[in-house]
């Protein structure tokens, strides 16, 4: 992490790196916000086979390493946003997502959109507050 102007940048290999001009998240003093996270494989940058559930799983898991990198966890998500390249996978996405929010889960929307980079099936972003172990 670096600090600019009261941010920290937060990069990790544990997650795909930024495909554009982008931060994969940016913390705060007591937040830590993401960028959308795709089914992507942190190691090939490609797209997970085997359709919305494994492109779900591993955009969580992406996810969850992000955070951990800032200090974070998805214990700490208040704020979710998921976005379906098919609404009709939302039953599916929502079966793996529960598996990682499994009680007291965060806020959250959902939209249908005409197309995510990648050609990817779901992309998902979110607020989480720092955890109050952290390292700073």
């Amino acid at each position: 992490m670096y600090t600019t102007e009261g941010k920290k940048i937060v990069s990790t290999d544990k997650a795909p790196k930024a495909i554009g001009p982008y931060s994969q998240a940016i913390r705060t003093e007591n937040l830590v916000f993401t960028a959308g996270q795709l089914g992507m494989d942190p190691a090939t940058m490609e797209l997970v086979p085997n359709g919305i559930e494994a492109q779900t799983r591993q955009a969580l898991n992406n996810l969850k390493n992000v955070l951990e990198s800032a200090d974070s966890g998805l214990n700490y998500v208040v704020k979710t946003t998921v976005f379906l390249q098919n609404m009709s996978d939302f039953s599916s996405m929502n079966g793996v997502y529960t598996e990682f929010f499994p009680e007291n889960p965060p806020a959250r929307s959902t939209i249908q959109v005409a197309a995510l980079p990648k050609g990817g099936l779901v992309e998902i972003e979110c607020i989480a507050l720092l955890s109050p172990q952290r390292g700073d």
